[in-house]
């Protein structure tokens, strides 16, 4: 199974321009919404966007992260085959377009979205993600979480005990788990793109230091059965997620030690410290290069 993960354009790391995130949204928005189920009550939606899942029964849906405006019609019915229920919450894992900019029309249908205190401050302010080249104004009151949390919290729905925790900042400084704990799925938003290289954006707070750290704080609450939802790709397991935290604390170390050197970026860049793992890693939107330049940028 292949996730369609985030759609990064061809002249990522250069200066916005006023249609690529207009078009970015509309490439998502044409990806075919996917399921796939992991529970009896708990399915995982892909295709569009950042991967999402849906907790269905009696209680109605509990959704994690919204994909982007054009997919939410779609989620909306999917949601309606798993059960004839409202959508009662949305959850955001972080701030970033590609898991919020539904959430306009899903809270118009009557979810309450919770998120991270970061990710209120971050939607509700003037935002860039500068590796992108995007900016984004602040947004609506609709968008905005209406529940925040600083450290943890719990939801109890449909027989089921959702442990929500924040990451010290990682991917971004908005970033949160979602522990199934009776289901044993983990959702952990962009700490992980399932086997490429990832998007660190250091303009919402992301370093390669956290991304390794949270990786270590999910890998804490698995075990050999546990089903673990990435932010991009496809779903995956404890074993899987120890091999992206090693590739992450290797790449970390190494351009560390350039860095500690004196080497430049660009002979950082040059002195190829991610050779042996291109031929795993190096299959996504973010290349090599990128991901060096990204991992430097932040330690």
């Amino acid at each position: 199974m292949v996730c369609a993960g985030l759609a990064l354009p061809g002249t990522l790391f250069s200066q916005s321009t006023p249609d690529r995130l207009a078009a970015m949204r509309q490439q998502m928005g044409a990806a075919p919404l996917k399921t796939l189920k992991l529970s009896d009550n708990i399915n995982m939606l892909y295709g569009p966007g950042g991967n999402m899942a849906a907790l269905s029964g009696p209680d109605g849906h509990v959704l994690v992260d919204s994909s982007v405006a054009a997919v939410a019609p779609k989620i909306l019915e999917t949601l309606r085959g798993f059960a004839d229920k409202p959508l009662r919450v949305l959850i955001n894992t972080h701030w970033h377009f590609d898991h919020t900019d539904g959430n306009g029309v899903l809270h118009e249908a009557g979810a309450l979205i919770i998120a991270h205190e970061n990710t209120r401050k971050r939607l509700s302010t003037p935002q860039e993600i500068k590796v992108m080249g995007l900016h984004f104004d602040p947004s609506p009151d609709s968008f905005l979480p209406q529940q925040t949390f600083r450290d943890s919290h719990e939801l109890f729905f449909n027989k089921e005990t959702m442990a929500l925790g924040h990451f010290a900042p990682a991917h971004t400084d908005t970033d949160i788990y979602i522990h199934y704990r009776n289901a044993n799925v983990l959702h952990v938003g962009d700490l992980w793109f399932n086997g490429v290289y990832p998007l660190i954006d250091g303009s919402s707070g992301g370093n390669i230091g956290g991304m390794v750290a949270a990786a270590d704080v999910a890998l804490k609450l698995a075990d050999s059965q546990t089903k673990i939802v990435p932010g991009h790709g496809p779903l995956g397991d404890k074993a899987a997620l120890e091999r992206y935290r090693d590739m992450l604390a290797t790449v970390r170390d190494r351009v560390s030690k350039l860095k500690r050197e004196g080497k430049s970026l660009e002979e950082s860049i040059a002195a190829k410290p991610t050779a042996d793992l291109d031929a795993t890693w190096n299959k996504g939107g973010i290349k090599a290069d990128q991901f060096v330049t990204l991992a430097y940028t932040t330690l």
